[in-house]
């Protein structure tokens, strides 16, 4: 298995003119600036006294020069901590320090809503558009920001040859990146993925689904989660392909007419984006020829019509799309095997770098989530046919949680395989089946992780609250809450309690996780021995 740094420093000085990062109708970078930035980086960090190991958090949207300084932290050794800009800022600021983070890299915009006296650690924070230094509390690691660039000038006057460019190939064993399953304020748990987990995730995509230099690719998964960090960025900058950033979640007009200008090889997304293709796009063009559709031998000709619209739709260079984080609605998959649409549903999360689960489309199984990327094993006594939880072993899982025990105590079992906290079988061919969770995480239609324990935690501080539980009902979040209400509130203003409730809850959570309804409850909800509250009953 070859170093995935060793492979970005041999892509740099083979494709040193080549364009590398950029955005959507905007900046460039080239991997010869790829290298400059690495080095400038180098020069920074060892100038602040910023040893290798320590933490640099990244919160901003997706952009060229978010990338270009992911690959500034990786590259030299210090532990990236990618955050959701969605983060709510005080849990941005808790992750900050949960992770000992000595430098943030942000937006102007996520930085004003930000208190620096909350953030202990910081030496300085920066803005990653423009380089701005927006503050310090270390002079010397402000002032060697400022002097990157002339220390560069005064290494490399003449600037940097690609001969020149030389990237250590850290320990495979030592962490690269601390990956947070969400915005919390409470226990957090920070994925720990190493070198090597990075490595074994490239060697496995490149065996799978490989690609090639001078190939393109539109990012629109948030950075800071692996599948789009791994699969949209890592995997294919390494190997050449030029990575093109959206920012900003797209509308369908913006995504298909960057679709169509770039023109992917791959196209990564969640099932939701492709359930509204199909809905706005296929679902009509299939309903005005159903009569058509019921005739032996043109319905063939007319799926492979629309497949052929819908892949010159996405550029028409599209060797394979991959959609994870969610299921896939059965109406749609049923539709693009049809079609002979070249798709698959992953299997994955954070703690597996992100693969769990994979076939290529023309072996996938209808309904399952691929095979096994390394080792799965059902904690059951019929794999094949009672469902029990997934378990995983493999050189692309962590090491664990980032200073907490507690988690990782109840993440592996004695024998050292992972708990996911999926139930699943896994069926003769190896095909592996999600039948539910064990654990009470709701994963949202878009592939956000959103736990309700931290939902109810929110709603627990709100006005009338009681007692809560959040619970998913057909893609949206409603909380059940118990409540305290003064006898002498009069009818109207009783009948705007749910509403008090779920808006006062709504202004502390990110867009992602926001309550779509409040229901009351007469009763307190039934509880255990240990006074929690019996979840399987309410759902």
């Amino acid at each position: 298995m070859k170093h995935y740094l060793k492979k970005l420093e041999d892509t740099i000085r083979s494709h040193w003119e080549q364009k590398a990062l950029c955005d959507y109708g905007g900046e460039q970078f080239t991997y010869g600036d790829i290298a400059t930035n690495i080095q400038q980086f180098r020069l920074f960090l060892d100038d602040a006294g910023i040893s290798k190991g320590e933490k640099i958090a990244l919160c901003g949207r997706n952009s060229a020069r978010w990338a270009m300084t992911f690959w500034g932290v990786n590259a030299n050794g210090r532990v990236a901590v990618p955050l959701l800009a969605d983060f709510h800022p005080d849990s941005i600021q808790a992750l900050v320090n949960h992770s000992d983070s000595v430098l943030l890299f942000t937006d102007e915009d996520i930085w004003s809503r930000l208190r620096p006296e909350s953030m202990p650690l910081l030496k300085a924070a920066i803005d990653i558009r423009s380089g701005r230094l927006l503050w310090y509390a270390d002079e010397t690691a402000a002032e060697a920001w400022e002097n990157r660039e002339a220390a560069f000038r005064l290494r490399f006057p003449e600037g940097m040859r690609p001969e020149q460019i030389s990237i250590p190939e850290h320990d495979m064993g030592e962490v690269a990146i601390i990956n947070y399953t969400s915005g919390t304020t409470g226990n957090p748990k920070g994925v720990m993925l190493t070198y090597g987990a990075l490595s074994d995730t490239d060697d496995f995509s490149n065996s799978h689904f490989p690609n090639h230099p001078g190939e393109t690719i539109v990012s629109m998964l948030p950075l800071a989660h692996m599948y789009g960090l791994a699969i949209e960025f890592i995997h294919p900058n390494i190997d050449g392909v030029t990575v093109y950033f959206l920012g900003k979640t797209p509308s369908p007009t913006t995504l298909l007419g960057a679709m169509r200008q770039v023109r992917p090889y791959m196209v990564v997304t969640v099932p939701l984006v492709m359930e509204k293709v199909y809905a706005s796009s296929i679902q009509p063009a299939l309903g005005k020829m159903k009569v058509l559709l019921a005739i032996p031998g043109l319905n063939k000709l007319i799926y492979r019509t629309v497949r052929k619209k819908v892949e010159a739709a996405f550029g028409g260079r599209v060797r394979c799309f991959i959609m994870g984080g969610a299921p896939l609605k059965p109406e749609v998959e049923r539709c693009f095997r049809k079609m002979r649409l070249p798709y698959m549903v992953g299997y994955g999360m954070t703690e597996a770098c992100p693969l769990l689960g994979w076939e290529w489309w023309k072996e996938f199984v209808p309904g399952s989530c691929g095979k096994a990327v390394h080792e799965i094993r059902i904690d059951s006594e019929d794999p094949a046919h009672i469902a029990g939880e997934i378990q995983a072993r493999g050189a692309n899982l962590t090491i664990g949680y980032y200073k907490n025990p507690e988690a990782n105590e109840a993440a592996f079992t004695e024998d050292g395989w992972f708990r996911t906290g999926d139930r699943g079988i896994v069926d003769d061919e190896g095909n592996i089946f999600i039948r539910g969770r064990i654990k009470s995480m709701i994963l949202s239609s878009s592939g956000q992780n959103i736990y309700p324990e931290e939902l109810e935690a929110v709603l627990s501080t709100c006005p009338y609250v009681s007692e809560t539980l959040v619970l998913d009902r057909g893609g949206r979040i409603v909380a059940l809450v118990h409540a305290d209400i003064p006898e002498d509130m009069d009818t109207e203003a009783r009948y705007s309690v749910p509403e008090t409730i779920r808006s006062a809850a709504n202004k502390s959570l990110p867009a992602y996780s926001q309550i779509a309804k409040v229901e009351l409850v007469e009763k307190p909800f039934e509880k255990t021995p240990k006074m929690s509250i019996k979840r399987y009953l309410y759902h």
